[in-house]
């Protein structure tokens, strides 16, 4: 992606100030590149390092949340995969960008 420039447009003039959204707006970067959409039913929350790496975030509930507005899968931090997972939702924690890359 060096070679490219990058615009981030945000809907509604929302600040993205939380760093649990670095994942998800790199991923959908990745996806403009492979062209090819993220799927709709997929929530991502992650801080990602410089060197590619993803910590861990404190609001590690929200993504469990997610699921009662129809997401059923969801890429977070390795160290925030719950013990239990809730029914019908699939839950894949990574602890690199390359691994979040790999599961869509």
């Amino acid at each position: 992606m060096a070679d490219q420039d990058v615009f981030v447009n945000v809907v509604g003039g929302v600040k993205v100030t939380e760093t649990s959204a670095d994942l998800a707006l790199l991923l959908a970067m990745v996806s403009s590149l492979r062209d090819r959409p993220l799927p709709q039913d997929l929530v991502v929350f992650g801080e990602v390092g410089l060197a590619g790496e993803i910590r861990p975030y404190r609001a590690s509930g929200a993504y469990l949340r997610s699921g009662k507005h129809g997401f059923r899968r969801a890429i977070v931090p390795a160290a925030n995969v719950p013990k239990k997972v809730p029914e019908g939702m699939q839950i894949f924690g990574v602890k690199k960008l390359s691994d979040a890359a790999k599961r869509f």
